[in-house]
Parts: C-alpha cells; sequence; structure tokens
C-alpha cells in the first residue's frame, strides 16, 4: 500500500478586529445626525405651520416620503 503524502491540516489564522477610536467615529455620527435632522424637518414639517422656505416645491419634492412616513399633508 501507499503511504497519502498530504501535509496535516494547517490551523486556522483568526485576524483580530481592531476597534474604532470614538475620536474618528464621533465627527461622522454627528454629521449623520444633524443631515436626519435636516432630512426630518423637511419632511415633517415643512411647508406646514413653520416654513423655511416659501413656495410649494418642497411639499412636491417630499410628498410621498411624508405619506410613507405618516405625516399629514392634506
Amino acid at each position: 500500500m501507499a503511504q497519502s503524502t498530504a501535509a496535516p491540516n494547517p490551523t486556522p489564522v483568526t485576524q483580530a478586529i481592531t476597534p474604532l477610536p470614538l475620536r474618528s467615529v464621533a465627527p461622522w455620527a454627528v454629521f449623520v445626525g444633524i443631515l436626519m435632522l435636516v432630512l426630518l424637518y423637511f419632511v415633517g414639517a415643512e411647508q406646514g405651520a413653520v416654513s423655511a422656505l416659501s413656495g410649494e416645491g418642497v411639499h412636491e419634492w417630499v410628498h410621498d416620503a411624508r405619506h410613507l412616513l405618516g405625516f399629514p399633508c392634506h
């Protein structure tokens, strides 16, 4: 009988996940948070009781999003 010349199974290499420092993530988190608040304002409140822009342009651009999120607009 012939002997097998296959190499033994190598041990799996695990890579450590290095955590991101808070100082590098914080500016992006603040930026995204402010962007979401501005977006929420335009979808939920613009052209309502308080309006930053005149006209119906913003209302028409976010009309479907208002209905999707449950904001009344009619």
